[in-house]
C-alpha cells in the first residue's frame, strides 16, 4: 500500500485516565503513530506546541468530561487537526445534561426530563411534581456505575438530596418501570454489539456493577434501529448507546457517548475502521456480521477480555450454500436469510463536518452558571439563560412551511435573495429541511456560501425548533 497520501495519526492521552487505544488496535497501519499526553492544569500551550510539531493530522481518543472544555479550545487552535472523534460527536460524554439536550435536539425518545440551575426554581418543580423520579449528577469525573443515580419517591426526599450531594444543576426524569436496558455498540452506524442488562430480583438498577446481569440473546429491532438513528445524529465514528426498554413497551434512550467500556476485539474493530476510512477504503474494512455478539457472548467473559483480532469472513454462496441458505430468523415483522441483515445494516464511512454544532459559548451552561450557596435564603436567579424546555419524551412534530424557510434564511446575515432562491430551486423544502437537520454543510454547493454562513444557518435553525416547542 503506498504511503504517500495517509495521515499523520496520533493518539490523545491524558495523565490519570485510562486508555481506550493502544498501538496494537491499529495492526498494520504502516507509518508510525505518534503519541501524545494531556498533563492538565496549565499544559494547553505545551500540548498545542508537541501537536504542531509532530505534524500530526489525526488525533484519536476519547476526552472525560473535566477536560472537555479545554479540548474545545484547543481544537480552535488546531483547526487543520481531525479530531476522532469530534468535539461535537463527544458534547454527550460530557454530562447527562448534554445527552438530554442532544436528544432533544434530534427529536429522540427519552424519558420526561426537567433541568434547573436556578435553584429556587428547581426547588419549586421538586415541591410540585408527580413522583417517584430519577436524579441523576450530571457532571463529574466519575459518573459511571449507576452511583451518582437515584430513585426519590417524595418531594422531601429529593430535596434532601440535593442538600446533602449538592449537585449541580438540578437534573430530575421521570422513573420509567423497565424491563431491562440494552447497550449497543455501534461502528460507522452498524451495530457490532448489543446485550440486554437485567436487574436484580426486586431493584431497579441494571449497572453490572450493582448486581445486574447481562445477556446477549433478541435485541429487539426497534432498539438497533433507534441506535443506527443516534449514532447517525452524532456523526459518530464509534458510539454506544443505552436503550431503556420499558414495560409500556416502548424504547427510550438513557445514555449515549463515545467513552465506553469494550472488550478488546472491539476496539480492535474500531482500529480497523479508522484505518480503512483514513486510508481512503487502501486498507481493509473489519467485517462484523449481524448478531455475531450472540455467538461471541456464548463465551465466558474472561476469555473474551483477552480475545484480540476476531475476524468474520462474508458469506459467499458455494456448495454449502443449499444448507445455509435455508437458515432463517424473524427480525421485525419478516422472516431474514441472517447474512442479508448485513445489507439493513451497513458500516459507513464518516465524513467530518466542518462546523461546530456545539459552540461552548452557547451552551457550556456548567462554567456559565455555576452553583451558588444554597443555604442561603437569598439565591439569585439566573438571568438571561437559554432554560431547557422539559417536555415528554413523544416530543410534538415541528410542521415546516416553505414561508418558514424562506424568513428562516432571510433573518441570516450573508444570505442574500439570490443565494436564498439558489437554495430553492437546487433542494426541494423536504430536502431543505434533511439538510438542515442532518446535513448543513451541503448548502456549501450554493455559490457564495461559506462555512461562517453555515454556523448562522445551523443556529438559526436550532433557535427556530426550539421556539416551535415552547
Amino acid at each position: 500500500m503506498s504511503k504517500k497520501k495517509l495521515p499523520k495519526l496520533g493518539f490523545l492521552y491524558l495523565d490519570y485516565v485510562l486508555r481506550f487505544f493502544d498501538h496494537s488496535n491499529f495492526k498494520g497501519w504502516p507509518d508510525k503513530i505518534e503519541s501524545v499526553t494531556y498533563h492538565w492544569k496549565n499544559d494547553k500551550k505545551r500540548f498545542i506546541a508537541e501537536v504542531k510539531r509532530k505534524k500530526i493530522d489525526v488525533l484519536i481518543g476519547n476526552i472525560p468530561a473535566t477536560a472537555y472544555e479545554t479540548f474545545r479550545e484547543i481544537a480552535r487552535e488546531l483547526p487543520h487537526v481531525r479530531f476522532i472523534p469530534s468535539l461535537d460527536t463527544q458534547f454527550s460524554n460530557k454530562s447527562k445534561e448534554n445527552v438530554t439536550r442532544f436528544a432533544w435536539k434530534y427529536n429522540l425518545p427519552i424519558p420526561a426530563t426537567h433541568i434547573y440551575y436556578d435553584r429556587v426554581k428547581g426547588y419549586e418543580f421538586l415541591e410540585q411534581a408527580r413522583y417517584p423520579k430519577i436524579v441523576k449528577r450530571s457532571y463529574g469525573p466519575s459518573n459511571y456505575g449507576g452511583y451518582f443515580v437515584h430513585k426519590v419517591d417524595s418531594a422531601n426526599e429529593a430535596v434532601k438530596l440535593f442538600d446533602e450531594k449538592k449537585y449541580h444543576p438540578i437534573y430530575v426524569q421521570d422513573f420509567i418501570p423497565m424491563e431491562a436496558d440494552i447497550r449497543v455498540m455501534l461502528i460507522g452506524h452498524k451495530p457490532v454489539c448489543a446485550f440486554w442488562r437485567r436487574p436484580p430480583e426486586g431493584d431497579w438498577l441494571t449497572n453490572t456493577s450493582q448486581g445486574g446481569s447481562i445477556d446477549y440473546q433478541d435485541v429487539p429491532k426497534n432498539v438497533l434501529d433507534l441506535a443506527v438513528k443516534v449514532s447517525k445524529a452524532a456523526n459518530a465514528e464509534y458510539w454506544a448507546c443505552d436503550v431503556a426498554y420499558g414495560k409500556d413497551g416502548k424504547v427510550r434512550i438513557l445514555e449515549c457517548a463515545t467513552a465506553f467500556a469494550a472488550f478488546p476485539y472491539i476496539r480492535d474493530w474500531i482500529g480497523q475502521y479508522l484505518m480503512w476510512s483514513l486510508s481512503g477504503g487502501k486498507m481493509k474494512k473489519p467485517h462484523t456480521p449481524m448478531f455475531n455478539w450472540e455467538e461471541l457472548g456464548k463465551i465466558d467473559s474472561s476469555l473474551l477480555r483477552t480475545m484480540r483480532h476476531i475476524a468474520f469472513g462474508k458469506y459467499t454462496p458455494s456448495y454449502d450454500g443449499a444448507y445455509f441458505d435455508d437458515k432463517k430468523r424473524a427480525y421485525g415483522d419478516e422472516e431474514h436469510y441472517i447474512h442479508e441483515l448485513d445489507k439493513q445494516y451497513p458500516m459507513l464511512d464518516i465524513t467530518p463536518k466542518n462546523y461546530e454544532e456545539w459552540p461552548s459559548e452557547k451552551w457550556n451552561f456548567q462554567d456559565r452558571f455555576p452553583l451558588k450557596n444554597i443555604k442561603s435564603t437569598t439565591v439569585q436567579n439566573v438571568q438571561n439563560i437559554d432554560a431547557p424546555v422539559s417536555r415528554d419524551e413523544a416530543s410534538e412534530e415541528i410542521i415546516v412551511t416553505k414561508e418558514d424557510l424562506e424568513e428562516l434564511f432571510g433573518s441570516i446575515s450573508g444570505l442574500g435573495e439570490k443565494k436564498i432562491e439558489k437554495i430553492f430551486e437546487k433542494f426541494s423544502e423536504d430536502e431543505i429541511v434533511e439538510k438542515l437537520e442532518f446535513e448543513p454543510n451541503a448548502f456549501c454547493s450554493i455559490k457564495g456560501i461559506k462555512d461562517k454562513t453555515i454556523l448562522k444557518i445551523v443556529t438559526s435553525w436550532v433557535q427556530f425548533k426550539e421556539d416551535r416547542v415552547r
